[in-house]
């Protein structure tokens, strides 16, 4: 684990195309750990409302020039969840997921709080999720598939809401392989939260709790992971 005093590393690359093939894996850890895992996800159900799905993780990644080449293999949630609580223990496996970068039309981002019911309650991001086996096109994961989905389950915006852009900034840091693409909407960012706060409240079990705006660094929150508020550090520098 990485000491409070040592903040890991993060590196941001500009990517145009992402190689993400899909092969199944024997994970090991997944393996080896069944019945802790099993333990372990039982405890976090007693609090979270999360239930045992499919996820795909990433292996072998590896950027040339601006291509990014991955593979992904699938394994139940709850093995995901232990590996993440545990220290990320297996370091060749990484979880690499599309995020939203939805911006309004002044510019402003807007980022989206988990609500309390969520494995990752209180953290503010963007519209994200990893990757499933409904991302799956001809044995590779369509990220551009992902991100859109996420977006419009946790905000309710469809691709026909934004202008998505050609190509992809991943961020990168430790376990976690964040493939960011921006989202523009015709808007002003105010309007555009205002918009999907109403939708959030007529949602059973909306995914985020709330909707944050970020027009410059005195809007960034403790509750926003380093490698987010590091990729807004550059977006803003070259605003």
């Amino acid at each position: 684990m990485t000491a409070a005093s040592e903040a890991p590393e993060v590196t941001l690359s500009r990517i145009r195309h992402l190689d993400l093939a899909f092969e199944p894996w024997d994970w090991p850890f997944a393996r080896e750990r069944q019945a802790e895992i099993a333990a372990h996800f039982a405890r976090v159900q007693e609090t979270r409302a999360v239930w045992n799905g499919r996820v795909l993780l990433l292996r072998h990644p590896r950027q040339e020039d601006d291509v990014f080449r991955a593979t992904y293999f699938e394994v139940d949630y709850a093995s995901f969840l232990a590996w993440i609580h545990w220290g990320c223990p297996d370091r060749e496996v990484f979880n690499g997921f599309g995020m939203g970068v939805l911006r309004g039309s002044d510019g402003a981002f807007l980022l989206g709080e988990m609500a309390s019911h969520t494995a990752t309650a209180g953290r503010i991001y963007f519209p994200a999720g990893t990757p499933d086996r409904n991302d799956l096109r001809g044995g590779h994961v369509d990220m551009a598939h992902s991100v859109a989905r996420e977006v419009e389950e946790e905000v309710g915006l469809v691709p026909s809401d934004y202008r998505a852009a050609d190509d992809w900034t991943c961020v990168r840091t430790e376990q976690w392989i964040a493939f960011m693409r921006q989202l523009d909407v015709d808007v002003p960012a105010a309007e555009l939260q205002a918009r999907i706060t109403g939708w959030l409240s007529v949602q059973d079990t909306p995914e985020l709790s709330a909707i944050h705006l970020v027009r410059d660094s005195g809007d960034f929150r403790p509750a926003m992971p380093r490698f987010i508020t590091a990729f807004l550090a550059a977006q803003l520098a070259q605003a």
